[in-house]
């Protein structure tokens, strides 16, 4: 064969049948068919789709539909039923139903039976998805390129493990318990009484009590109001935190965990530019025109070699995807741990490759969700930065409500915290008076001078709108922020920390 002719499609890796358990099938069925009580041993991940035979499918859905309704499901019961929707003859008639009570070994082994009818679809289905990526390999899929067909196969694998393994159910109220009494006593001996991983600003960790496992935190806002500074001042923060609790142990101990940041808007090297002049406070502008003097270049040197070994991972991966970041975390939970995600931001993600939503609110919708999922499967904090939509320009008052995140598909759904940043400062230095709007010079200097005093007022604050909260009370923070060095502090209402 010529080596530039293009292959023809594998379309199967070989030749032997797919996996089944017909007999454990009939032998289930059978058990069902004389016991009802039976399917309480496998109703919680046995499914009719999970049978390698449709006739066995379609009986299984019968028994199913008629004991979740209270009813009887025997073999006379089922003949009556199937008889009534003419299908009787399609699932092999009187005969076969009988057959399948003779097939019954005994209810006690059902779970058993059930458990070898869904592990063989398991691997029917891991059989499918091998073929599936030989065969795009192939070129069966050409609009997907390489690095797209392995998102594809890494999401299909990770659905199918998602919704096909069963391995959740009951947790005892005592170990519930457990738990809740460990969560509160890393919050009594940790200072300032914070259970979850602190966020580097004192005030937020006190109404929140940190960033906790599992969470989904939303930081929304519209564009200059500090989002992407603001969650790297977490993301530094908590990275701090991580750091200073290994050396704790020793000068040289290595953090057991870290923080990983999705920066898809900003390269790797503006993001540690940014966090170079918070610590260095050198401006982030006069560090790139090189505007800077000897001094200034030892204490950047110097400030680079403290945060150099914080635990902090940056991928700079541009539109990723929800199936390459979890595989990304999960690597890097497996080999340096992981004690928070940082995503900025979530708009910017594509939807797993593969997937084809209607428009853009369902693509938010599975980004968001996808999100979620992350924060419960690796038990970590999730903090992702959100757009807001204009609406918030048309109203007098610009802070951002909850209704401008509905225009984005479920965030407001999906998310256990979502706060807002805003800056007054930001819109008020766009409305300086201009003496065209004015009769007289008096009433031009008036108004200068108002606007001076609300400049002075509002000069370097923020504020932290947390507008939902599901385990705790919302409200504003308020915080110092300096636009020099894009720095978040907090802020004390006597004096303003680092000025």
């Amino acid at each position: 064969m010529n080596m530039i002719d293009s292959p023809t499609p594998l379309l199967g890796l070989s030749q032997r049948l797919p996996p089944t358990n017909l007999q454990a099938e009939q032998a289930l069925l059978g058990a069902l068919l004389a016991n009802n009580k039976a399917y309480e041993r496998v109703s919680e991940f046995l499914r009719p789709e999970h049978f390698a035979d449709p006739v066995h499918a379609r009986i299984y859905l019968a028994i199913s539909r008629r004991v979740e309704q209270g009813q009887l499901a025997d073999a006379v019961t089922l003949k009556a039923e199937f008889e009534h929707s003419g299908m009787l003859d399609e699932v092999g008639g009187t005969a076969y139903l009988a057959q399948l009570l003779t097939a019954m070994v005994g209810i006690i082994n059902a779970g058993e039976y059930g458990r070898a009818i869904h592990d063989a679809w398991l691997r029917r289905e891991l059989i499918e998805v091998g073929e599936t990526l030989v065969n795009n390999a192939f070129g069966a899929e050409p609009e997907l390129n390489g690095e797209g067909q392995l998102e594809a196969a890494e999401q299909t694998l990770y659905d199918l493990g998602a919704n096909g393994v069963s391995d959740g159910g009951f947790v005892t109220f005592e170990r519930a318990l457990t738990d809740a009494l460990h969560t509160a006593e890393r919050a009594f001996h940790r200072p300032g009484g914070v259970a979850g991983l602190t966020t580097g600003l004192r005030d937020l960790d006190k109404k929140t009590g940190g960033l906790h496992p599992s969470d989904l935190v939303i930081l929304g806002g519209r564009p200059g109001m500090g989002k992407s500074a603001l969650a790297t001042k977490i993301a530094f923060g908590a990275a701090r935190a991580l750091l200073a609790e290994a050396r704790e142990a020793g000068p040289d101990a290595v953090p057991k965990s870290s923080v990983a940041m999705f920066s898809l808007e900003m390269s790797a090297e503006q993001l540690a530019t940014r966090l170079l002049s918070e610590e260095s406070r050198i401006s982030g502008d006069r560090i790139r025109r090189g505007d800077i003097a000897q001094k200034d270049f030892d204490r950047f040197v110097a400030v680079s070699r403290e945060i150099g070994s914080l635990p902090l991972h940056i991928d700079d991966t541009p539109a990723i995807t929800m199936s390459a970041m979890r595989t990304r975390c999960r690597r890097l939970m497996r080999t340096k741990g992981l004690s928070l995600v940082v995503v900025d931001y979530l708009q910017l993600m594509r939807a797993p490759a593969g997937t084809r939503p209607e428009n853009r609110v369902q693509e938010i919708s599975q980004i968001t969700q996808g999100l979620k999922a992350l924060a419960k499967e690796l038990n970590v904090p999730v903090l992702a930065l959100a757009q807001l939509s204009r609406a918030v320009e048309s109203r007098e008052d610009k802070r951002p409500q909850l209704a401008d995140l509905r225009e984005s598909g479920s965030i407001e759904q999906d998310a256990d915290v979502v706060m807002f940043i805003y800056r007054d400062e930001y819109y008020l230095q766009q409305r300086v008076p201009k003496q065209l709007g004015f009769d007289n010079d008096e009433k031009f200097h008036t108004a200068v001078e108002k606007w001076q005093r609300d400049m002075e007022a509002v000069h370097n604050r923020a504020e932290l709108l947390i507008e939902k909260q599901r385990h705790g009370p919302t409200g504003k923070i308020d915080l110092f922020f300096e636009g020099e060095f894009t720095r978040f502090a907090d802020i004390d209402l006597h004096h303003d920390e680092g000025r």
